[in-house]
């Protein structure tokens, strides 16, 4: 039997509102013409869809099964061209995002290509920015979302968490440090250090941590960029405080990398949007991409890293009383 798909959406109008004036109302349509749909439909059927009297529009007992198939075919029919939609809307669709740049220039290009495999048509706009920076874009609607570290107090965004980053040493060797295992941060403070400066998530652990040691650090210099920390750490002006996916994968000789203990610093990274945003259908799937394949090698688990970051945080709350 070939149903008239006009004819069913008005059939489930009446339905739902036991009124052909209100069906015919929220169809700008006219009453007339609704009556003559439920009744062709009728004929189709063969049966009486409506007891209808002067006052009142009662569905009869077909009436009440074909509402209920009705209802779920409808459903059915929405969610197989939402789904041809989003295939369609990803096949087509252009990426913004902002991403602080160790990220950017470690992880990000091998999940991209791995995206461009299963969607050649997709094109993206890479923000390569620090955290500042990637939070104003998302509160501008500049970008999709951000790929960055969780930032103290900034309560308007969500950050949806991805992975542990542990915050390494990288020590220049002439300083003795290569048969060493791991630096206490109170030794790693009496270091002349190399820090940056726009990372407010580094920075907010750099503080949490000399508060639990009780101890200051020894800057000697401040830079923008986690390139230009390890190039001068490497040629011996200090030692640079650096997350561990920023670490070269082919060692330096002229460097000593080494976690950081006592306390053990680390960073979550996330993805950043605004509180409530829904991302559309081709984020989500790079959300989901970065979720399977944002992982370095870890000094040790990713599990073990958390809890050292627990007991951090606890150790901050008892030392504060």
């Amino acid at each position: 039997m070939n149903i008239n798909l006009k004819l069913l959406h008005t059939f489930l109008l009446v339905a739902e509102h036991c009124s052909f004036r209100r069906a015919a109302e929220e169809s700008n349509r006219s009453q007339s013409a609704v009556s003559m749909q439920v009744r062709q439909l009728e004929l189709q059927l063969g049966v009486s869809l409506f007891q209808r009297t002067t006052r009142t529009v009662q569905l009869t007992r077909e009436g009440e099964m074909l509402l209920d198939s009705a209802r779920k075919a409808i459903q059915e029919l929405e969610t197989g061209l939402r789904k041809i939609r989003d295939v369609v809307d990803m096949q087509r669709a252009h990426l913004s995002l902002a991403c602080v740049p160790t990220i950017a220039s470690t992880r990000l290009p091998e999940i991209l290509n791995a995206l461009q495999k299963s969607l050649p048509s997709v094109t993206a706009d890479i923000r390569e920015i620090a955290s500042a920076e990637m939070l104003d874009a998302i509160r501008r609607q500049d970008v999709d979302f951000g790929i960055g570290p969780r930032v103290p107090n900034a309560t308007e965004f969500q950050f949806q968490p991805i992975m542990v980053d542990e915050i390494c040493a990288l020590i220049p060797a002439h300083l003795g440090y290569a048969g060493a295992r791991n630096i206490a941060f109170a030794e790693l403070a009496r270091l002349p250090l190399l820090v940056v400066t726009n990372s407010s998530a580094i920075q907010s652990v750099l503080d949490d941590a000399q508060h639990i040691a009780g101890v200051k650090l020894n800057i000697k210099y401040e830079v923008r960029q986690v390139q230009t920390q390890i190039a001068m750490a490497a040629a011996g002006l200090g030692a640079a405080i650096v997350p561990r996916i920023a670490i070269p994968a082919t060692p330096d000789v002229r460097l000593v990398a080494l976690p950081i203990v006592d306390p053990p610093l680390s960073r979550e990274i996330c993805i950043v949007t605004m509180r409530g945003q829904v991302l559309s259908p081709i984020a989500m799937r790079l959300v989901a991409m970065l979720q399977r394949l944002l992982a370095i090698p870890a000094h040790e688990p990713q599990a073990e890293q958390e809890s050292r970051a627990r007991r951090r945080d606890l150790a901050l709350i008892v030392k504060n009383g």
